[in-house]
């Protein structure tokens, strides 16, 4: 057992200053793939079993911009990988509310 951790930014530098038309379609990608996740203002948080499939999201990510015409993306990705665990994606935020009780998530 393992949880792949992935928060990811992407969009594209190339159409203008609003981006939300383009990253809808990457969170539109995320939904579709089925991965539990969680949107946030600065980017999304994805978890998974393996790297690969991670990885793999990512690229798909990246290949739905390019299909609307993106021709320069810019992206970040950030991974906490643990084995032994699962259901980080909510049990981090569990392990800080016992501490400290209700935050905003």
């Amino acid at each position: 057992m393992k949880s792949v951790l992935l928060e990811f930014a992407m969009f594209p530098t190339d159409h203008g200053e609003s981006k939300s038309e383009y990253v809808s379609q990457i969170i539109k990608t995320i939904r579709d793939s089925g991965a539990n996740y969680q949107l946030t203002p600065m980017g999304t948080i994805v978890e998974f079993e393996n790297i690969d499939d991670a990885l793999a999201l990512v690229k798909k990510s990246y290949e739905t911009l390019e299909e609307l015409g993106c021709n320069r993306v810019y992206s970040t990705l950030k991974f906490d990988i643990r084995n032994g665990k699962k259901d980080r994606l909510k049990s981090k935020i569990e392990a800080v509310t016992s501490k400290i009780g209700q935050v905003n998530t």
